[in-house]
């Protein structure tokens, strides 16, 4: 079950943005896994892609195709990922984008293609263009929850956030979805993202808010320390609600829409760890009293990426040697270990790099044995500071992966 995870939240629609959903048994029959995201003409995109070197062939297309200009349209499968598959994999993608476009009235490069799922194998191309009337005939603003369906994998769960705020006498909506549970360690984005707003914004400051949320939310999280093929996060701006624009990354107008956006996309982040593959832990690493933000996510994802570490929060076992380890192998140049404390929520196990004479392993126990666990890291050399979410290590993460292709 997922950590603290309850049902979709409200998810408030976005003038200018419809979706439709589809099961177009991509892969597996009678479940929904095909989306279409249909924008209104004039609307601004952000776009942040994985920095994998074996990106996925969607990937790729979908940055050819943003470099012609704003997309009408984004097309999202489930089942294969259409990654590791070469020349093929791109020609896949592309008819794809051409079958839709057709269906639209737009141009190819109109579409921006997103895939899911296993590495490695051709997409059903007659498939998912076999989908297509269903997708479109379901466009709908009010389609947000059926589309977090829509994108899951492994997810047990679908993700979705929404805020409003109000700028110029205007409210102004952000929604977004996500997918993701395994191979998280995102060097950009999640797996993948969908945010939209109906704020009028310029393209610059629309890039700017998302790459400012994408670094404090979804670069801030791990499953497994694995960076996706495929993984994207995009921000729609439809222009609808016709707020004063905001031109500048900068500014009343700005603030409110990045804090908006952040929040969202920190919520969705924060939910990928929580339905992680197999995880009964949602843990928060803070780690404090660096010499750089730099040293303290080097720090903070040591001790996240850690099997040891993680399969000691599954059992929970205050096994507090094998969070020193952690710390000490963090590729950092300069660390005291007789400066170091961690703390298991409010229970101070290790001070000055030594186990702490108050602690009490009874107490350190019933800090583990929690759903919901802050370790706090203090390096004792300097004021920077990180946090870090993640999950831990159980032997249902090991079925799933073993048993994905099956």
């Amino acid at each position: 079950m997922p950590v603290g995870l309850k049902e979709l939240p409200v998810l408030h629609s976005v003038p200018g943005v419809r979706l439709g959903t589809a099961a177009a048994g991509i892969r597996k029959q009678d479940r929904r896994d095909l989306v279409v995201i249909e924008c209104a003409p004039g609307t601004k995109t952000a776009a942040v892609f994985t920095k994998n070197r074996f990106c996925a062939a969607p990937v790729i297309v979908a940055r050819e195709h943003l470099a012609k200009g704003a997309p009408g349209a984004l097309l999202i499968n489930t089942g294969f990922a259409n990654a590791g598959t070469g020349a093929p994999g791109l020609e896949d993608a592309r008819a794809c984008c051409a079958a839709l476009a057709q269906r639209l009235g737009c141009a190819r490069h109109e579409i921006l293609p997103f895939s899911t799922g296993v590495i490695g194998e051709r997409l059903p191309v007659e498939r998912v263009i076999a989908g297509f009337p269903a997708c479109l005939a379901n466009l709908s603003e009010l389609g947000w929850a059926d589309a977090a369906a829509g994108i899951m994998t492994t997810d047990t769960v679908p993700k979705g956030a929404s805020r409003q705020f109000t700028f110029g006498g205007k409210t102004v909506t952000v929604t977004g979805i996500a997918k993701g549970a395994g191979m998280i360690r995102p060097d950009m984005a999640t797996m993948l993202a969908f945010v939209a707003t109906d704020a009028a914004v310029a393209q610059s400051a629309l890039q700017a808010a998302l790459v400012a949320a994408v670094n404090i939310s979804f670069n801030r999280i791990t499953v497994d320390g694995d960076t996706s093929t495929n993984d994207a996060c995009v921000l729609l701006a439809s222009g609808r609600a016709e707020n004063p624009e905001i031109l500048i990354p900068q500014g009343t107008g700005y603030e409110a829409l990045a804090h908006a956006v952040a929040e969202v996309c920190t919520e969705l982040a924060q939910a990928i760890v929580r339905d992680a593959e197999g995880a009964t832990k949602f843990i928060t690493i803070e780690v404090n009293g660096g010499a750089s933000v730099a040293d303290c996510l080097e720090v903070a994802y040591t001790i996240a990426h850690s099997p040891l570490v993680k399969t000691a929060f599954f059992a929970s076992d205050p096994n507090w040697g094998r969070i020193l380890a952690a710390i000490g192998r963090a590729p950092i140049s300069n660390l005291d270990v007789n400066a170091v404390t961690v703390h298991l929520d409010d229970v101070c196990v290790v001070r000055r790099g030594a186990l702490d004479p108050g602690y009490a392993e009874a107490r350190g126990r019933a800090a583990m044995a929690k759903p919901e666990i802050t370790m706090r890291v203090d390096l004792g050399a300097g004021a920077a500071r990180a946090r870090v979410w993640t999950s831990d290590l159980s032997h249902e993460y090991v079925r799933i992966n073993a048993e994905y292709r099956s």
